[in-house]
């Protein structure tokens, strides 16, 4: 299989996500090339069954984020691209999304006539409306934007034979609009890394600590902690604390709004573990993430999650039991409710540890590797596999002399 992720080294859930897929394929044995924008000029390399083919993005490559570019020569690679796919000789080709490794992808897997797969991480739509109302506050033009937006996604995963994405509704949206076959493909934690043993604060230090970890951006609403912030300190509740994970262009504001937060910056390994197990409560207030990788993380963790009842956190989360789910006017009570009922609380954290112990990316890959074996088994392709065969198969015949 030939993987072309979107993103690989960087911070956020598609990179996570193909981190991880790489890693099965190690363990497994897989033959598994990986086709990725890095840090290296380029840099080609093999080890246990896993290829890599590591190109890296152009001087005048577009920031699309802090650690995310896109780089609008890109194709300047697809010579290399092509050579080190044609050796390969994949059964299928994967892509993550209409970035510049998806688009060309697309054309490598035309060329090479291998069957695409793509898979549904970012709802980049809803991320386009958003960002547009930001630049001109007209709610019926981001409504268009986000429409066209959607047009242009769907048109782009319809060139897949077979799709993916990581909760039912987007598969549903996706399978009516593109007429393609969609898989679910939901996301698993290492419940041993993520684990309440890292906690490292004493349970009755005085403080409720409610944490964050993602970016400091538009798209994830973070602007509703300012606000929660202010609810809770009106209701009474003074020693709530925030422990904020990550970064992005909102970090400026929200140092402003809350003075008292602490703000570690991007976190990884153990320090990212013990921050999860070290809080009380996860708020996450993004309306636009398709799953929540660090929703699952924080339940792995033993800690209770309170997320809103759009996109893919909401079924992560099972209301009043390992969270709750609510909408934006309802975190601050989310919270308190936390706060006053020590018990509900205790009882959550059990559960959420106990959702999150039945999650592993085995079992996520598993089930995207059977995708690829029903989209291979079609009935068309099984007849010219059977031709293939035949052909080989046939022995000339002799004539007699007689």
């Amino acid at each position: 299989m030939a993987y072309l992720p979107d993103s690989f080294h960087e911070i956020n859930g598609v990179a996570h996500t193909s981190r991880q897929f790489e890693a099965f394929a190690r363990r497994r044995g897989l033959p598994f090339l990986c086709v990725r924008a890095g840090t290296r000029e380029l840099h080609h390399a093999q080890d246990n069954g896993v290829e890599t083919l590591e190109i890296e993005r152009g001087r005048l490559s577009i920031a699309l984020e802090k650690d995310l570019r896109f780089d609008a020569g890109f194709a300047r690679h697809l010579p290399q691209m092509a050579r080190t796919l044609k050796a390969f000789r994949p059964d299928v080709i994967h892509v993550t999304g209409p970035s510049e490794l998806g688009l060309l992808g697309l054309a490598l897997a035309k060329w090479l006539r291998v069957p695409l797969a793509a898979s549904w991480h970012t709802n980049l739509h809803e991320y386009a409306a958003r960002r547009s109302t930001k630049l001109m506050d007209n709610e019926r033009l981001a409504k268009l934007i986000e429409a066209g937006s959607l047009g242009v996604l769907t048109s782009f995963y319809s060139f897949a034979q077979t799709l993916f994405a990581p909760n039912a509704q987007i598969c549903a949206m996706l399978a009516e609009r593109t007429g393609r076959p969609c898989r679910l493909m939901a996301r698993g934690v290492d419940a041993d890394f993520f684990s309440p043993t890292h906690r490292q604060r004493p349970k009755d230090d005085g403080e409720f600590v409610l944490g964050y970890v993602g970016r400091f951006s538009r798209e994830k609403n973070v602007f509703l902690l300012g606000r929660m912030d202010a609810e809770l300190k009106a209701r009474g509740f003074n020693n709530v604390r925030f422990l904020l994970v990550g970064q992005g262009g909102q970090e400026a504001w929200l140092r402003e709004h809350l003075p008292q937060a602490r703000f570690t910056g991007v976190l990884r390994g153990r320090a990212l573990a013990e921050a999860f197990a070290s809080m009380d409560a996860f708020v996450f207030p993004s309306h636009t993430d398709t799953f929540g990788n660090v929703v699952l993380e924080a339940l792995a963790s033993g800690v209770p999650a309170i997320v809103t009842a759009d996109g893919g956190p909401c079924t992560i989360v099972r209301d009043g039991i390992t969270g709750i789910v609510t909408n934006d006017n309802g975190f601050g009570a989310a919270v308190a409710r936390l706060m006053t009922a020590p018990e509900l609380h205790a009882q959550m954290r059990l559960a959420a540890r106990e959702d999150a112990l039945g999650a592993s990316w085995d079992a996520v890959f598993d089930n995207v590797y059977a995708g690829y074996s029903a989209m291979l088994a079609t009935p068309a392709r099984r007849a010219k596999q059977r031709r293939a065969a035949a052909g080989k198969q046939r022995v000339p015949a002799v004539r007699s002399k007689g």
